[in-house]
């Protein structure tokens, strides 16, 4: 007997149809003995409308009123999957966050889970009954419901299994697992069967849209194996393990890529102590994240020109706040570029393997693609470009580092 929670995101559960499926793959886990917890997403599209009305009615997307409307959604799924067990003569019933409850601070919008009182739940999963709980949402330390941002049910399912001491966490999708790269843009892209928690933060983190980087880190924390695998096919997912599981390690092991990206470059700023905390602090109070930076200094070192990215939905923002500080910064011109992606290698084995770099610029090069930003860490290396050339990179480095499948 093991202990499993399932998670089904919103494409697994977009209709009734659907939801009968995951009621089936849930009562095959029954069946085998294994005690049983399910979370699962809104209906697909449904957190996108809810969050649409909010914002018909008052541009407050991190209220409390905000939290209650666009956490609804997932009430809906654990009533229908509850009620979808129940008709296969299963015990099942729905928890909403707060009836476990599951804690978090109080960011509106965007919450991060503190504990999880999961001892009512377990007492009635060990006594059989199928707890099916809704993602996405938890409770403030001012008994508001709480949302934990896109992806969060996926965070929640994480979450929820460390709390019961879960055997493992399955987290169900419309993809058979993680890719060597997107197979929608490259037809050789293969299925990988193991993963480490490191790569799989990475290319969460890059751009990869198969599990959310706030999962993959509470993973990696309580050492808990998580199985990514399709609701539609019964076939194997792809297994995320402790490095040390991994039998042998690829060099390269998947690459991701980002379309969301914009370049910001401030031209001739005084080259002095405090001018890039004064930029980035800015930036911070606004929520906007920053991610690849690059300065290059003049070569009497007076000026210097800064480079770095920000997310496209957050260019506009930048711009004006920059604009704003232009007289206390007193750079000489702002240029941006939505017109750019990031592509990122990843890969345990590029600690102890040479010329992955090598590979990736020569590849790139001889495609006649120009890099404009390039950042690394000890497992990854990153390199933006610009967007026209996102498919031809994308399929020239595949095939370098020795991804592509046979046939």
């Amino acid at each position: 007997m093991a202990r499993i929670v399932m998670k089904f995101g919103g494409t697994s559960v977009s209709n009734t149809d659907r939801i009968k499926n995951v009621a089936r793959l849930v009562k095959a886990e029954v069946d085998l003995g294994n005690e049983v917890a399910v979370v699962v997403s809104a209906m697909s599209g449904t957190t996108d409308q809810l969050a649409a009305w909010s914002n018909a009615v008052a541009q407050l997307q991190r209220s409390e009123e905000y939290d209650i409307v666009v956490s609804s959604g997932e009430q809906i799924t654990v009533g229908l999957l509850a009620l979808a067990l129940q008709n296969l003569g299963l015990k099942a019933r729905s928890w909403l966050a707060w009836q476990i409850p599951i804690y978090t601070d109080c960011v509106h919008g965007n919450a991060r889970i503190i504990s999880i009182d999961s001892s009512i739940i377990l007492k009635e999963i060990v006594q059989g009954q199928i707890a099916v709980v809704a993602g996405f949402q938890g409770i403030g330390p001012n008994k508001r419901i709480t949302t934990l941002g896109r992806g969060g049910s996926d965070t929640s399912a994480v979450a929820l299994a460390a709390s019961l001491q879960a055997d493992r966490c399955d987290i169900y999708t419309d993809v058979e697992g993680v890719y060597t790269t997107d197979p929608h843009l490259i037809a050789k892209a293969r299925k990988i069967d193991f993963i480490a928690y490191e790569e799989m933060l990475e290319l969460a983190s890059h751009g990869a849209k198969v599990l959310h980087s706030r999962a993959v880190i509470m993973a990696a924390l309580y050492a808990l194996p998580v199985q990514v695998l399709s609701s539609l096919d019964k076939k194997p997912g792809t297994l995320i393990v402790k490095e040390g599981g991994l039998v042998e390690k690829q060099v390269v092991t998947s690459i991701a890529y980002s379309t969301n990206e914009a370049k910001v470059t401030l031209i001739g700023l005084t080259d002095c102590p405090g001018v890039a905390a004064a930029i980035f602090e800015s930036l911070a109070k606004a929520a906007i994240n920053v991610d690849m930076i690059v300065q290059n200094v003049s070569q009497n070192g007076d000026f210097t020109d800064l480079t770095f990215t920000v997310n496209s939905s957050n260019l506009n923002l930048a711009c004006k706040m920059l604009n704003v500080l232009k007289k206390d910064l007193g750079y000489v011109d702002i240029i941006s570029n939505a017109m750019v992606c990031k592509i990122s290698v990843v890969g345990v084995g590029m600690r102890s393997q040479p010329g992955v770099a090598k590979i990736m610029f020569h590849t790139l090069a001889k495609c006649g693609i120009n890099i404009q930003l390039i950042t690394t860490s000890e497992i990854r290396i990153s390199v933006l470009i610009s967007s026209k050339y996102l498919d031809l990179a994308l399929q020239a480095l595949h095939t370098a580092y020795g991804l592509d499948t046979d046939g």
